[in-house]
């Protein structure tokens, strides 16, 4: 009886360790699942080239190639990734170098954003400007754009911003490379509207704060008011509706809500990045 005894806690002892294995190796399995999907998605506009270190690896990428070279876009795409370039087309900041020669564009103040302005999409100098620009981006071997501050169509809800923006993203889509557009809802609804679709214009849609958002206010990262995220959540899932590739960018370092972001876009096959940085760096 003793020997019996001593055969099946011999057994069961394996059967714990193997069980035990399994679980390791289920929980590696995880991880590695995890931080591949983790670098998805990943949108750096605070970083240069002395950042590469950081930002290799991402399959897809946004970076603002403008402070990048041919050599260091080529080196990313080496390893691995699809490289977008962050194209402000909306509003222009005072530390770019063509800041002095376009400003007398500028519309109005950005708010929380000092360094920013409004700029007058409508203006043929502007719209040149952007092609000259566009050109010199695409010459260093980007993949596409990720266009930002569509918004100012929100800003200035006049017919004239309206078909600014699309003579711009119109010509951009001209390049045959994809075009993601940041924001921009109040344009690219009505645009959908119009034209019943929005393929002439974008090929993706990225949205910030559907979930989570920086507070300037207190200076602090809160979840999103329950309208506002529903409000988000039905202007991406038109945009892919309509066929377009959907990208969340949120902020926050709520472990809860990182959470809720990773399975609400698991369930819609939506790419997101998690910044707990407005400043994307």
């Amino acid at each position: 009886m003793q020997k019996k005894k001593s055969i099946v806690k011999k057994y069961g002892l394996v059967i714990c360790s193997i069980t035990i294995l399994i679980i390791i190796i289920f929980i590696g399995i995880s991880i590695v699942n995890k931080e591949d999907h983790e670098r998805e998605y990943g949108v750096f506009l605070n970083l240069d080239a002395s950042d590469m270190d950081r930002i290799e690896g991402y399959q897809t990428l946004v970076i603002d190639a403008q402070y990048f070279s041919k050599e260091d876009i080529m080196q990313l795409k080496e390893k691995g990734s699809t490289v977008y370039s962050y194209l402000n087309i909306g509003s222009i900041e005072n530390f770019r170098t063509y800041y002095d020669a376009y400003s007398y564009l500028a519309l109005g103040a950005y708010e929380n954003w000092d360094e920013e302005q409004w700029i007058d999409v409508s203006s043929p100098v502007w719209q040149e400007f952007l092609v000259s620009l566009e050109e010199e981006l695409l010459a260093k071997g980007i993949d596409g754009f990720f266009i930002d501050n569509c918004d100012v169509y929100y800003q200035y809800h006049i017919e004239e911003i309206f078909e600014g923006l699309t003579v711009i993203l119109e010509h951009l889509m001209r390049y045959d490379t994809p075009v993601i557009i940041n924001g921009g809802d109040t344009y690219v609804m009505e645009f959908m509207d119009m034209h019943g679709s929005a393929h002439q214009i974008m090929t993706g849609v990225n949205q910030e704060s559907v979930w989570g958002e920086f507070d300037f206010e207190t200076g602090n990262y809160i979840a999103q008011s329950k309208d506002n995220r529903e409000y988000f959540e039905s202007y991406v899932e038109a945009c892919r509706d309509d066929g377009a590739d959907v990208y969340l960018l949120e902020y926050t370092t709520d472990f809860a809500l990182k959470w809720k972001i990773k399975k609400y876009c698991a369930k819609n096959q939506f790419r997101y990045y998690i910044s707990d940085s407005i400043e994307l760096d």
